[in-house]
């Protein structure tokens, strides 16, 4: 089961990576294809909307026929093919079929990993299992940040895109080779993941979820790429080194909120300051929109530190789901989670071009920052009426 571990947190390096290395081709993407902001800002939804309609059947292919099957195959046809086909675009829908094929073969990873943490460690060490995962992982975030962006200006875009085509087909097949699936659970086989959502105690838990990750993930995905070339005229090595700090600190405060629910024996009081804590990073950020780059740049690295509570709410929810459906019940915290960050990409991206031909440079980024604070406020509000788990 290590092994299997090992080559599922490689599989996840890979799926950070991927919602995140548009953010510093922008410039490249611009030039060689005309993909604009909002043609990426599309692309980076696809992604992460693709990855959220899946969650319902990796759901219910985890419960089925294990996490080494469903993993494998996802990972090998959809991130391998979809690097490939990103390699040969040539025009903007390319890169948008792209992103769409590769969220499909990202979908399954973490939710494998989650599964067999479910099924065999002891409950109470979920929440840090989960985010010991995340975190390691998130060296992806870190890799689509300046070593992205210096494998550009070295093998080219579409060279890097091989590359990385050949690595997630490799992973995949590594997944079907060393993970081992946990034994089937017998009893209580009745249920669906609508049994989950007519459950009361989760409908405070998944609006929080639905916001939660958007700022942090939409941000660090895209729009600190644009934000601080047009702001602040950063070029892309400099915006490169940015988008490090920022995925610095988002492997940080997953990692810091991780334990923090047996350290302080809560989950809703952690998750709750946190979020809280992102929404002040947003607003923040939106009434210092171009007061400095340092700042600006600090404050993004802050919301995405804050946006570590997705684990912990992963682990909140699934403290209440039946031993039979934990599938389901991981990946339906996942689809909303990762479907609220794409569907808040794509209205960002819609707002963006609202702003098109405004001679004001800060405009349509002070409206994308404030709408992620608003949410986050919003979902804080809403989770406030929660059940507080601990197990």
């Amino acid at each position: 089961m290590q092994a299997g571990l090992i080559v599922l947190c490689l599989a996840y390096v890979l799926s950070q990576f991927f919602r995140a290395f548009l953010a510093v081709m922008t410039a490249v993407l611009e030039r060689d294809l005309g993909a604009g902001p909002e043609e990426l800002a599309s692309a980076s939804g696809f992604w992460f909307l693709a990855f959220a309609a899946m969650q319902l059947p990796v759901g219910w292919l985890l419960d089925r026929i294990g996490p080494r099957r469903t993993a494998s195959v996802l990972l090998l046809l959809g991130g391998g093919g979809g690097a490939a086909v990103f390699a040969l675009a040539a025009q903007p829908w390319h890169v948008e079929a792209a992103m769409l094929l590769i969220g499909i073969g990202c979908s399954p990873v973490l939710m494998a990993s989650y599964y067999i943490f479910a099924r065999e460690y002891p409950p109470a060490r979920f929440a840090t299992l989960a985010a010991l995962m995340l975190g390691m992982g998130s060296v992806g975030n870190l890799v689509a940040s300046y070593p992205m962006a210096l494998a550009v200006e070295w093998i080219g875009w579409r060279g890097a895109l091989w590359a990385l085509a050949a690595a997630s087909a490799a992973v995949g097949v590594g997944i079907f080779l060393t993970v081992r699936d946990p034994a089937r659970h017998e009893g209580g086989a009745g249920g669906s993941v609508l049994t989950l959502l007519r459950m009361p105690v989760m409908w405070a838990i998944l609006p929080m979820m639905f916001v939660c990750y958007a700022p942090s993930g939409a941000v660090r995905g895209l729009w600190i790429g644009p934000y601080l070339r047009d702001v602040f005229g950063l070029d892309t090595g400099q915006i490169g080194t940015a988008t490090l700090i920022m995925g610095c600190a988002m492997i940080a405060g997953t990692l810091s909120f991780g334990p923090l629910d047996r350290l302080l024996g809560t989950r809703k009081w952690v998750i709750f300051a946190g979020n809280l804590g992102g929404a002040a990073a947003m607003l923040l950020l939106v009434a210092l929109i171009d007061h400095s780059v340092t700042l600006s740049i600090a404050l993004i690295a802050l919301a995405g530190f804050m946006g570590g509570t997705f684990p912990v709410m992963i682990a909140h929810g699934r403290a209440f789901f039946p031993a039979h459906l934990t599938g389901r019940g991981v990946t339906l915290m996942n689809l909303f989670g990762i479907g609220g960050v794409g569907m808040m990409q794509f209205a960002s991206g819609r707002m963006h071009q609202s702003f098109a031909g405004v001679p004001n440079v800060t405009a349509p980024y002070s409206a994308i920052f404030l709408f992620f604070g608003l949410a986050l406020l919003a979902g804080t509000a809403v989770y406030f009426f929660s059940k507080d788990s601990l197990d």
